[in-house]
């Protein structure tokens, strides 16, 4: 199906591009959405007709966009999570997960303006993609801890999975050291 597009579309093309598409991608997504109108002749001319309208609507609304990603660009929200010992979350953090965080520190994105190439399932800091419109996407940062605690490392650049293996590996060498210098379970005990 040949469609002209109302804004501009990743990957399809810019305002007043006349694209092919398949006819359930045109149908599901861009004519309900309002993102392009049915390629004919009718369409055309009134394409043509309020082509500077939609053109400064669009950049009206890229401008907002631009304002409000000023704000969100490369803030960072903390989200607790129930995870393993070696980091693996008990489930995975989802788009609607990240703009529930941003929401909750007063931002306003919608889930699915949050870009997650796959699910968010282990702990530490991610960085995340939310596109405010077509042209302007910004990055945010997600820190996924166990504890408020351990979110505080991890900004500062810990990595807690692998301090707490080496925090193990120090306790049991120090248990060791004190069963073999007769520390532990050794205590004289005078019953007389």
């Amino acid at each position: 199906m040949k469609v002209i597009l109302l804004e501009r579309v990743e990957k399809l093309g810019v305002i007043g591009d006349v694209v092919s598409v398949k006819d359930g991608f045109a149908r599901n997504f861009l004519l309900p959405r309002s993102k392009a109108l049915r390629a004919n002749n009718a369409n055309l001319k009134v394409f043509e007709g309020q082509r500077a309208q939609i053109e400064a609507r669009n950049a009206e609304q890229k401008a907002e966009a631009e304002k409000v990603g000023e704000t969100l660009d490369g803030t960072s929200y903390i989200l607790i999570r129930q995870a393993g010992e070696s980091g693996q979350l008990y489930g995975s953090v989802s788009g609607r997960d990240v703009s529930d965080a941003i929401a909750a520190e007063g931002g306003k994105v919608d889930r699915n303006q949050v870009i997650l190439e796959k699910p968010i399932k282990t702990l530490g800091v991610h960085s995340v993609k939310v596109r405010l419109h077509a042209e302007v996407t910004v990055s945010v940062d997600i820190n996924i801890a166990r504890s408020q605690d351990e979110a505080e490392r991890q900004a500062r650049g810990e990595n807690v999975i692998s301090s707490a293996f080496d925090e193990d590996r120090q306790a049991a060498a120090e248990q060791a050291q004190d069963m073999l210098e007769g520390g532990a379970g050794s205590h004289e005990v005078d019953f007389g």
